[in-house]
């Protein structure tokens, strides 16, 4: 290791509240509208469980991945490592279902910002946007912002996610007071005839996956702070990951305290759509400024899920299409990243709920079932290493078996074999 470079990189090192601000931003955003729909089978109890059980997993997995970039220079992502230390068929399988993740998200998320806007415009101004126009001036401002610089996106993602809990907490404290404790445990009158909760905890498995899903951004974080800032990626990571699963209990209370599980069967078979929700909860509002706030957070959460979700994709076409570092190798990777999911969402703009369903496919198999084999690998491969993530190889092993559960899970519910709350 070059002692100068690593001073220089030491000195250079950006503050913890890039990495922290990048996390919170890629795991908390657009997505979110979908929980509280996705988890009213199992309805408030049972998913404040379910999200802080997903949550511990996914912040170690998250752990053995720092473990194992850091075997590797900084910059270097899943198609480095992988093929390294599984080879080139693990390389293969896990190359197509990072890719498929990640653009499917891109696609969901050009998706869930284009539909926003458009609906922020007609809304205020009268105007109807038409959806392929607003999903060419959101891909096209999504790939300027990334082809510049990183570092210029992860500024403009601390100003969204700053606005977007400001917004939040402005629109939702004022419903927290309202919440019906009655309403949030499920009890008479507002419990529906023969509940049943059991039977809905396997299909909320993949949205909880998802909805911590920042382990695509881990080898942006390592590039964002190198070997030597250590401290800086854990702390990211392991703050982020509180900071999320705190909020997102906040957020399942105050909309489950408020709209009654049997009222959301209507909203699941309007299809759940971001509109669909957010329409939902102005009915709930009686105040238009609050409304107006709701709106900024809406369009505040969509564009940051937007550039830190695919700032994880722009960095592995980079590392997988060797692409340089600079103004033509960067405008190369920003097209192959944006240029083909604005295509296909150009075609069929409104599929942000499914998109988000069928990740949840492909990335269990590279977020919670690939880190323990690459930990386990790299622990045989490697004498020493810069950092050790706290898992045995006990945990290592549960972690699989966890992994192989949800990916089942996820399985079952593309073929409608599990039961769906409606």
């Amino acid at each position: 290791m070059d002692i100068n470079n690593t001073i220089e990189k030491q000195n250079s090192i950006p503050g913890l509240t890039s990495g922290i601000m990048l996390v919170i931003a890629t795991v908390v955003g657009g997505g979110m509208f979908s929980l509280p729909v996705a988890m009213a089978g199992v309805w408030f109890p049972g998913a404040s469980v379910i999200l802080l059980a997903v949550a511990i997993m996914m912040l170690l997995t998250g752990l053995m991945l720092v473990e194992v970039n850091l075997h590797y220079n900084a910059g270097t992502s899943f198609n480095t490592f992988t093929q390294d230390l599984l080879g080139q068929k693990w390389n293969i399988l896990v190359g197509i279902s990072f890719g498929f993740v990640l653009y499917i998200l891109t696609y969901a998320y050009i998706s869930g910002t284009s539909a926003v806007v458009s609906q922020t415009v007609f809304k205020y101004s009268g105007f109807r946007l038409p959806a392929s126009i607003s999903v060419i001036i959101v891909s096209i401002l999504a790939g300027s912002i990334a082809w510049y610089s990183s570092l210029l996106v992860g500024r403009i993602i601390t100003v969204l996610i700053i606005g977007k809990f400001i917004a939040f907490f402005a629109t939702f404290s004022g419903l927290a007071v309202h919440i019906e404790v009655a309403k949030l445990t499920d009890s008479l009158p507002f419990a529906l005839p023969d509940t049943q909760y059991y039977p809905y905890i396997l299909m909320t498995l993949p949205f909880c996956i998802i909805s911590f899903g920042f382990h695509g951004n881990v080898p942006s974080l390592v590039k964002l702070y190198g070997t030597g800032g250590i401290q800086y990626i854990t702390r990211s990571i392991i703050i982020g990951t509180i900071f999320s699963v705190l909020l997102y209990v906040f957020w399942l209370a105050v909309t489950m305290g408020n709209i009654s599980r049997a009222e959301f069967p209507p909203i699941i078979a309007k299809g759940g759509n971001i509109d669909v929700f957010v329409e939902a909860l102005r009915n709930v509002f009686t105040n238009r400024y609050l409304d107006l706030i709701l709106t900024f957070f809406g369009n505040f959460a969509v564009a940051s899920s937007l550039l830190a979700a695919t700032l994880g994709l722009f960095d592995y076409i980079a590392d997988l299409l060797h692409f340089p570092d600079n103004r033509v190798g960067r405008l190369k990777t920003a097209l192959v990243t944006y240029f083909p999911p604005a295509i296909i969402c150009f075609f069929f703009p409104d599929g942000f709920v499914h998109a988000i369903g069928y990740a949840g496919l492909a990335f269990t198999l590279w977020s919670v079932i690939l880190p323990p084999f690459l930990v386990k690998t790299a622990r045989q491969r490697f004498a020493t290493a810069v950092y050790t993530a706290p898992c045995s190889n006990g945990v290592l092993n549960l972690v699989i078996v966890c992994g192989i559960i949800v990916y089942l899970t996820v399985i079952l519910d593309i073929f409608g074999l599990l039961p769906t709350f409606r």
